[in-house]
């Protein structure tokens, strides 16, 4: 991909779901969403985290935590990839490592069909809310290691999932990689979703003067659970210019790299950043 070709403002698709405990079915929603995304001239479609499966019932959902080669959602979005010439960002799915753990990965999905990219989410969402709901991602998910980005319609992207939002480092990191574009899908629980979803999208968008894309989760799902929604896309200087509201919806946004270039011109954070002493207290 050349520079210039970069430099064109790419329409993206992003699909919020309320992805359920039935693998095939929430395939068949992903396929459904990729047909209507390449109709609408959209070059990549983002997806939520878990997209495949969302199941807080680890007896249930380990029948349908399988290797990569077996998953029907993986298998069917390389299908669908390939016969639209789509590219697809699958925003995370459970899978079984080739150790027996699981990981909650991410995939980049060329136009043929091909994976372009993987990143294990890194922080585990492991919590205690006033509300009273908890979650120990770490109980069943292996944390991942590796910083990734891929070069892809948006330009250069850089990957997170959902919880790796709160841990800025990360993003300063995708930022001096000089990403174009951050993905970030989530199943976001609505307390916090109401509390800091834009907030720290924003954030991130601007600590890295770059895209934020995060498709997200939205509505009540048949394992019981809330999810916030909004999916957004961020600009760099951290205007929304896309929020997908409540519920499930197939929204699209232009993605402009030359604008990324354009904020660090005229703001150059990320060059000007000096590294800060740190005690030894």
């Amino acid at each position: 991909m050349t520079q210039d070709a970069r430099r064109e403002p790419v329409k993206v698709a992003l699909f919020q779901m309320t992805s359920g405990i039935d693998p095939q079915a929430n395939a068949e929603a992903i396929v459904g969403a990729a047909r209507k995304a390449a109709d609408a001239g959209a070059a990549m479609l983002f997806t939520p985290e878990m997209c495949g499966l969302l199941d807080r019932d680890r007896a249930r959902a380990t029948p349908n935590i399988v290797a990569e080669g077996d998953n029907p959602v993986l298998g069917a979005a390389r299908k669908v990839a390939r016969e639209f010439g789509l590219w697809i960002d699958l925003g995370s799915l459970a899978v079984l490592r080739d150790d027996g753990k699981w990981a909650n990965r991410g995939f980049v999905i060329d136009a043929d069909g091909e994976i372009a990219a993987r990143y294990d989410k890194i922080h585990m969402f492991d919590v205690d809310l006033a509300t009273g709901e908890t979650w120990r991602e770490s109980a069943a998910y292996t944390p991942g290691e590796q910083v990734m980005t891929v070069d892809c319609p948006v330009g250069r992207l850089g990957m997170a999932i959902c919880y790796d939002l709160r841990f800025p480092a990360l993003f300063e990191e995708l930022g001096r990689q000089r990403c174009d574009a951050i993905r970030i899908p989530a199943a976001f629980t609505v307390p916090t979703g109401k509390a800091h979803w834009h907030l720290m999208q924003r954030a991130r968008a601007v600590e890295a003067s770059a895209w934020v894309i995060s498709a997200a989760q939205g509505g009540s799902h048949a394992d019981g659970r809330e999810t916030y929604g909004h999916s957004l896309v961020v600009d760099p200087w951290g205007e929304v210019v896309h929020d997908g509201g409540e519920g499930a919806s197939l929204g699209f946004a232009l993605i402009d790299p030359a604008r990324t270039a354009e904020v660090r011109g005229q703001l150059p954070s990320l060059a000007n950043k000096r590294e800060i002493p740190r005690s030894a207290a």
